[in-house]
């Protein structure tokens, strides 16, 4: 048997050189070819062997996990460098098409991100600074607002003296807060160093945009997988691009909405609120409950009656629900519609290993996979011709 599948693996060198082949050759082939078949071996897995396979996988992919979650330092701001590169790549296309080169694209891109997070954090930094000041008045003033509805609830023990000595006193709330802006002071530098990463990242990232592209592609053998590799990149691009362009415009009106209602409605600071309110519809289900109730006590601390300060709150939730499910699904069409369950996972996976940025790129993230798992399961769909 040995001796048959030597005859076969010399008979196919022979097929497959381009050279023509003397007598000697012809007849060892025509040999080969007169062999039986040679038989299929297939070897069976038992139960064992299957359940050892997935301990691999499983081990290798809790590894993977640690490591994600060790790394965090370093792969947020590449992971949002890449992600907001991938956002602004039909803007740098059609300044490539304009003639514009690419270092001086991605300087220009890059350069116009760092000036509107610097405007949005200069823009911020007076209203923060007024609530930080104002923040003892607020909690002496929240707490004889809510004592008289908190009292009503017996099993919770609540009365006067609870917030004037013990752990809910507001001496220890002030030394809390304290504690708060330490944790933050002492977490400002890996901030600073994750935003220098951050925007190195999107400069490099946006420069060799073109040449990463072709080095993926390239790095498959077949056609068909190149067309595919091509058919994915460009999916990914163009659904992150056009969802996020087109929401950043939803909310922002949603924002300036909430101005307005804040304004209307008494609470201080408006333009502050409209602000948290985009920002916050970025991230699905967890960013309008909390932006509703933090809405709901500022009302309630605003005004006298509890009717009354629940309506800016009731506005605000009212408006957006008509835009998530009426005017969004409209300009956005089912055709980057996700799973609201897969989102909510994804949302409560990325904030437990990245925390509030997490929590931001869980969407970005989950339209990335749906798209590529999108675009590699459905098969017809039109391909794209490589030059020849």
């Amino acid at each position: 048997m040995s001796i048959a599948n030597g005859i076969r693996k010399q008979a196919d060198r022979f097929r497959l050189d381009e050279r023509p082949m003397s007598s000697w050759a012809r007849t060892f082939q025509a040999a080969a070819e007169e062999l039986p078949p040679a038989p299929v071996r297939r070897v069976e897995k038992d139960g064992l062997d299957i359940t050892m396979a997935w301990a691999i996988i499983g081990i290798f992919g809790i590894l993977g996990l640690a490591a994600v979650y060790l790394m965090s330092l370093i792969l947020i701001p590449i992971t949002l460098a890449v992600v907001v590169g991938m956002i602004l790549g039909m803007a740098a296309e059609k300044l490539s098409k304009m003639g514009v080169p690419r270092l001086a694209n991605a300087a220009l891109l890059s350069t116009s991100v760092a000036f509107i997070i610097f405007m949005l954090i200069n823009s911020l930094a007076g209203p923060l600074t007024m609530l930080a000041n104002e923040a003892p008045g607020f909690i002496d003033r929240t707490t004889q607002r809510l004592m008289p509805y908190l009292e009503r609830i017996e099993w919770l023990h609540i009365t006067p003296a609870t917030f004037q000595s013990g752990p809910m006193s507001i001496d220890a709330l002030l030394e809390n807060t304290g504690n708060v802006l330490h944790v933050v002071t002492t977490n400002l530098t890996p901030a600073l160093v994750q935003g220098l990463i951050f925007f190195a990242a999107l400069l490099l990232f946006l420069a060799s945009r073109v040449s990463l592209r072709k080095t993926i592609i390239m790095t498959f053998r077949e056609r068909s997988q190149r067309l595919a590799a091509i058919r994915v990149i460009n999916a990914v691009e163009q659904a992150l691009g056009f969802y996020f362009a087109t929401a950043s415009l939803i909310y922002m009106a949603l924002g300036v909405v909430m101005t307005v209602i804040a304004y209307v409605g008494g609470l201080p600071t408006p333009v502050l609120w409209g602000f948290f309110a985009f920002l916050s519809s970025f991230v699905p289900y967890l960013g309008i409950t909390l932006m509703t109730l933090a809405v709901a006590v500022a009302g309630i601390m605003a005004h006298d009656g509890i009717v009354i300060g629940l309506i800016p709150a009731a506005a605000f939730f009212t408006v957006h629900l008509v835009m998530e499910n009426l005017i969004f699904p409209a300009v956005m069409g089912r055709r980057l519609e996700i799973n609201p369950f897969v989102v909510f996972l994804a949302i409560i996976f990325w904030t437990w290993m990245w925390g509030a940025v997490g929590a931001m790129l869980a969407l970005p993230l989950s339209l990335m996979v749906m798209t590529i798992i999108d675009e590699l399961l459905i098969e017809e769909r039109p391909q794209p011709q490589l030059p020849k």
